[in-house]
């Protein structure tokens, strides 16, 4: 067992654990939060598998801009949510 087959069961271990908090919390600033570290690993395991173009564009899309765009349309949902009350 070499440490580049250790590193890649870490990340993967890291991706699935993210994904299920990602699931199960609660709050939806804590599930978009998890989501974007679930991406960040999956960038990780696309450098560790010799893709950087693919990590690149996982970095971006996947743990930036989508989490942006979360984040974004839960600050306007909740103030809508706190006006009806």
């Amino acid at each position: 067992m070499n440490a580049l087959t250790v590193l890649n069961a870490l990340v993967i271990l890291g991706m699935v654990v993210s994904a299920i908090l990602a699931v199960r919390f609660e709050k939806p600033l804590s599930s978009v939060i998890a989501l974007a570290v679930t991406g960040a690993f999956a960038a990780l395991e696309f450098i560790v598998l010799n893709a950087p173009d693919v990590a690149i564009s996982e970095a971006a899309v996947g743990a930036v801009l989508t989490t942006a765009i979360f984040i974004i349309a839960i600050k306007k949902t909740t103030k809508k949510e706190d006006e009806e009350k």
